[in-house]
């Protein structure tokens, strides 16, 4: 921490030293506590070939596999790479908000039959299957198709995936670019949560601060939505780690100052199919989510003859795109790194849908597993200061091992129970490793991303019913 100097509110700077091409960019308050080695980890970024402007920390930042977890870069199309460490191995590990025509009140006359309906439909918790199970040649169609692909397969309505990111399909996607076993892991896994910080929430609208903006996204106080936070699953885990064993053997890592830096020039031909297997695995993240709210659905309206269900948007985490921005008082395609951090698009992008493109891109940001969530709005600011990308979390200052050794899954539970939420988990450990105390307060992460203009708050959302992985 001192080596950074502050040049404005919550922003601060990491100088250019050494062999790094550009200085680091970090968004904190003063409260914050940020590990060095996070920090270490953003000037190592800044060392990457074609990489612009600065390496950016995000106010939920930590350590992670090459990148810092909050991390973001975008690289020239040109002279920049793309590395699978400033993606992730959970390929699209990302978040889905479903609106609903329930009232708090609906939810609370059958709570503990809520929770007990949605942990026994979608499966949940470490190396978990589904009883979805499909061909190996239709898995490949779900890589090419996404979450589009489900929906021609009844698995929902257009509307759903226009409300998606990419509207649920990456079109570069190339099944032929994952390996078989890839798809050996992914193909029993489409329609399930996963272990770790994958959740399925059901929440209800505690605060609006935008009336006129929450009117537009179809929300209003005591509604009841419902979260859903997971990814890609064993398929994306292996993409991942084939294109770093790939691309280590094509190029090394002499030159880097982390193993875990190892990359690809974007034009090169290995660049080319690491961005579209990753795109696959992102295609497979998007219908898994399309699944699992199909699977919600069922069981909501089993309970709830009447209820409505739509999907108000889905996002992207762990992801690598190509973006227009201004880059130097040009308009430039761009190559975005987004490593746990999240899209935030300002009013009139075309890639925001229709009906939301006069009041900007909705950014989801899940709370830790008890406390707020909340629902923000991108901004035209963010894309001057963070190449258009906001936190994706409350992020941990804790490891799991840790954690393991603090808490206790039977006390995180009770206290879970005596704030009014029923909580189920396929282990006591995974509660453990997940305790709200484990990350940062998301009240001050929203403050500064709303403080430094990035985004604006719209709503906050509190659980009801908690379905852990």
């Amino acid at each position: 921490m001192k080596k950074l100097k502050k040049i404005a509110e919550h922003t601060y700077e990491l100088p250019k030293e050494g062999k790094m091409k550009v200085p680091g960019r970090i968004f904190i308050s003063d409260k914050m506590v940020i590990e060095e080695d996070a920090l270490k980890q953003v000037a190592n970024v800044a060392h990457l070939q074609g990489i612009l402007d600065y390496s950016i920390g995000l106010a939920d930042m930590h350590v992670g596999y090459g990148f810092p977890i909050g991390g973001v870069a975008a690289f020239n199309l040109k002279k920049g790479v793309i590395s699978p460490g400033g993606v992730g191995y959970d390929i699209n590990c990302s978040v889905r908000l479903l609106k609903t025509s329930l009232t708090k009140k609906d939810i609370l006359k059958k709570q503990k039959e809520v929770m007990e309906a949605l942990y026994r439909k979608v499966p949940s918790g470490l190396g978990r299957g589904s009883k979805f199970q499909i061909t190996k040649e239709e898995l490949k169609k779900v890589l090419k198709g996404g979450a589009k692909y489900m929906v021609e397969k009844g698995y929902g309505v257009k509307e759903d995936y226009l409300h998606t990111e990419e509207e649920g399909c990456m079109e570069k996607a190339d099944a032929e670019k994952v390996s078989e076993r890839a798809i050996k892991r992914g193909i029993g896994q489409l329609g399930t949560l996963g272990a770790g910080n994958h959740f399925l929430e059901v929440q209800y609208v505690d605060e609006i601060f935008d009336e006129k903006i929450a009117k537009v996204f179809g929300l209003k106080k005591d509604q009841v939505t419902i979260m859903i936070h997971c990814g890609s699953r064993g398929l994306g885990h292996q993409v991942a780690s084939d294109y770093i064993k790939k691309m280590e053997e094509k190029y090394g890592f002499k030159n880097l100052p982390d193993r875990e830096l190892i990359n690809a020039p974007i034009t090169s031909q290995l660049g080319k199919e690491y961005f579209s297997a990753m795109s696959a695995a992102a295609n497979f993240a998007f219908a898994n989510k399309q699944l699992i709210t199909h699977w919600i659905r069922e069981e909501i309206k089993y309970l709830f003859p009447n209820a409505k269900i739509d999907v108000l948007y889905d996002v992207c985490h762990n992801i690598a795109k190509f973006e227009e921005n201004i880059i130097n008082g040009k308009k430039e395609i761009i190559c975005i790194h987004r490593k746990g951090a999240t899209r935030s698009f300002g009013p009139g992008r075309k890639e925001i849908p229709k009906d939301y493109r006069k009041v900007g891109q909705p950014v989801l940001i899940p709370g830790s597993m008890g406390t707020s969530s909340y629902l923000l709005v991108g901004t035209k600011k963010a894309e001057e200061l963070t190449f258009g990308s906001t936190v994706h979390g409350a992020g941990r200052v804790q490891s799991r091992s840790s954690a393991l050794k603090k808490f206790q899954g039977e006390k995180v539970k009770a206290e879970l129970t005596s704030k009014g939420i029923e909580v189920k988990s396929g282990s006591l450990k995974s509660l453990a490793e997940e305790s709200p105390q484990v990350y940062k307060d998301i009240e001050e992460v929203i403050k500064v991303v709303c403080d430094i203009g990035i985004n604006k708050k719209i709503a906050r959302l509190k659980p009801l019913v908690v379905i852990k992985g």
